[in-house]
């Protein structure tokens, strides 16, 4: 059983950074492909971020590419993302989530990670 445990959510106003981090545990983390992703009230889930399990290939949404920046860790098990110029429509809950794959495909699909965190709650004023 993997479990993740997301940090680092809070208030920022527009334009500013945050950092998101994601602990999981399992002795196997560098077997995991990593995402976030991010439900807006009212809103379905959308993808936010992925990277594989050895963080060679990286996958963004076309949202935040260019201001996020997902890496991770394989040594603390942890993955992050480094959001800049935060935008009022950045505001979500975020969610870490896993799969135990070693594919060099980062999957935009939700259904494919059985693994998630409880998620983190940023909100970006205006």
């Amino acid at each position: 059983q993997v479990q993740l445990v997301e940090s680092g959510g809070g208030l920022v106003q527009a334009g500013g950074s945050l950092s998101l981090s994601c602990k999981a545990s399992g002795r196997t983390f560098s077997t995991y492909g990593m995402s976030w992703f991010r439900q807006a009230p009212g809103k379905e889930r959308e993808f936010v971020a992925g990277i594989t399990w050895n963080g060679d290939n990286t996958n963004y949404a076309d949202s935040v590419k260019g201001r996020f920046t997902i890496s991770r860790d394989n040594a603390k098990n942890t993955v992050d993302l480094q959001m800049n110029s935060l935008k009022p429509e950045d505001t979500a809950v975020y969610y870490c989530a896993a799969r135990i794959t070693t594919t060099n495909y980062v999957s935009p699909f939700e259904y494919v990670y059985p693994y998630w965190g409880q998620g983190t709650q940023v909100t970006v004023s205006s």
